[in-house]
């Protein structure tokens, strides 16, 4: 297969998306005053929906993340509540795509936690998770929830293993151990019966998650190195983002049914920053925002050559340290806005929406620009996910607005306490260190144990000499009244 090299400057084609532009939010529209984490983690560190804004903050003492509704805009009280369960820092947050109050957050504290927000944001510090999964022998670097089922979450580890939590039953059902390296990406297909991981060790894979199965690998490719990876919908492809032999930053489309030889390269920039990909599967359009960068540039992705036509590049001087997206449910059709960003920018404390948008004279429904969408109801149980079912997600229409309501209740399970043992270690009860503070947390706590149980054994033994000294005198007694 021949490697299709474009430039993608000087040419455009016609396409209804070549004028999309990107405008940022007035600044009573931002959220100020965040203390956004200094964690040099490659992660996004935001999460968005309809209805809240979640991001991880930078706290003395175990991982934190806050929840704004994204209505209240401005700035952010000093002492606003925190979720706050997480004894190491918190690497990833996603929310549950079918229930609006349900957030997943994973830690350097080997923990993936799922909670509940509660309407209207959180009035007091959250410490109490819905659900607290142990499974992982190393701190979890990558959550991601399942497209069409409501109750699947994949958590992927340095301990080099992905696991499958069933959120029905609260334990992990399936373990995929096929890399050899720290997972630096996850990305589904459309219906989530594919998972496309990239991996450290320079590798891109496509996973049955099922089975574990490795469907396809690539080799090591020396002209590309991946970093991030996304499925482009129903494409059957998909779009790596990476560097060159030459050390510049690149993109790469793959067929997903061979790895061999990347359909496409393109390179970018001699930009050091991370390349993170997103991809709207609605208007095939391609966004690539580099970490530290402070401009977006946007593509549309064609099933014939050249593949990848530029079409244009939003610019700003704030360099982003992480971008959340806000579901298509929850754009402003009335202004035919595509796309819209949540900007973290560390230095400020600032988080600007960027909202992408088609220019139309008209102020009716385009119907071109918005077709049927994933919805906010899962086409599949966790139950039958696992058994072998797999469904499209369930589409909706963006033509009245977005009102109606989810009546779907997450139910969490009850939980039983017993041992998960990892190399011979209860990862219940012992949750392996991560800074000198947690060991010395862990030491004092461990002291105060052991004093509290040799004061427990004296008041035992001193009862049972007690019981003893009563058991002779019953003895003495017993023979005389005979």
């Amino acid at each position: 297969m021949t490697v299709s090299k474009m430039s993608w400057r000087p040419t455009y084609r016609s396409s209804k998306f070549r004028n999309v532009y990107g405008k940022v939010a007035n600044r009573e529209h931002c959220f100020d005053g965040v203390p956004i984490t200094k964690n040099v983690h490659d992660n996004h560190f935001c999460a968005v929906n309809s209805k809240f804004l979640a991001v991880v903050t930078e706290s003395a003492g175990g991982g934190s993340f806050i929840v704004i509704p994204v209505s209240q805009s401005g700035r952010l009280d000093s002492h606003y509540p925190k979720v706050c369960g997480h004894q190491g820092n918190v690497l990833d947050i996603k929310w549950n795509p079918f229930f609006e109050n349900i957030i997943a957050s994973c830690s350097e504290d080997t923990s993936v936690r799922v909670w509940e927000i509660p309407e209207g944001g959180l009035r007091r510090n959250m410490t109490e998770a819905v659900l607290e999964l142990y499974g992982h022998s190393r701190r979890v670097g990558l959550i991601e929830w399942h497209p069409t089922s409501s109750g699947i979450l994949f958590s992927a580890g340095y301990d080099y293993k992905i696991l499958i939590w069933n959120l029905e039953i609260g334990d992990p059902v399936k373990m995929i151990d096929c890399h050899a390296d720290i997972i630096l990406s996850m990305s589904f297909n459309t219906d989530g019966s594919l998972l496309a991981t990239s991996c450290k060790d320079k590798k891109l894979r496509v996973i049955e998650p099922r089975s574990g199965r490795v469907l396809q690998q690539q080799a090591n490719c020396k002209n590309h190195r991946v970093n991030r990876v996304v499925f482009l919908g129903n494409m059957k492809r998909l779009l790596t983002t990476g560097v060159s032999r030459w050390n510049t930053r690149q993109i790469a489309l793959w067929d997903q049914e061979d790895l061999s030889m990347p359909i496409a390269e393109e390179d970018i920039d001699g930009l050091s920053g991370l390349l993170f990909p997103f991809y709207d599967a609605d208007t095939h359009m391609l966004y690539l925002a580099g970490k530290g960068d402070g401009n977006i540039r946007y593509f549309e992705i064609t099933t014939e050559k050249p593949y990848i036509q530029y079409l244009m590049e939003f610019r700003s001087p704030a360099p982003q340290k992480g971008l959340g997206v806000m579901p298509k449910h929850g754009l402003d059709v009335s202004a035919c806005e595509v796309y819209r960003f949540y900007k973290l920018v560390t230095l400020k404390g600032l988080i600007e929406p960027v909202s992408m948008i088609v220019p139309r004279r008209s102020d009716t429904y385009q119907e071109d620009i918005y077709p049927m969408t994933a919805g906010t109801e899962p086409a599949l149980s966790a139950s039958e996910w696992l058994s072998g079912i797999d469904r499209d997600p369930i589409l909706m229409s963006m033509k009245d607005g977005y009102h109606r309501p989810n009546r779907l209740v997450f139910k969490a399970p009850v939980k039983e306490k017993k041992a998960m043992v990892v190399n011979g270690i209860d990862l219940l009860e012992n949750v392996p260190p991560r800074t000198e503070n947690e060991l010395l947390r862990m030491f004092f706590r461990q002291q105060d144990e052991l004093r509290r149980l040799k004061e427990e054994l004296t008041t035992k033994d001193v009862r049972i000499r007690q019981l003893e000294l009563e058991l002779n005198n019953l003895k003495n007694v017993s023979p005389n009244n005979v």
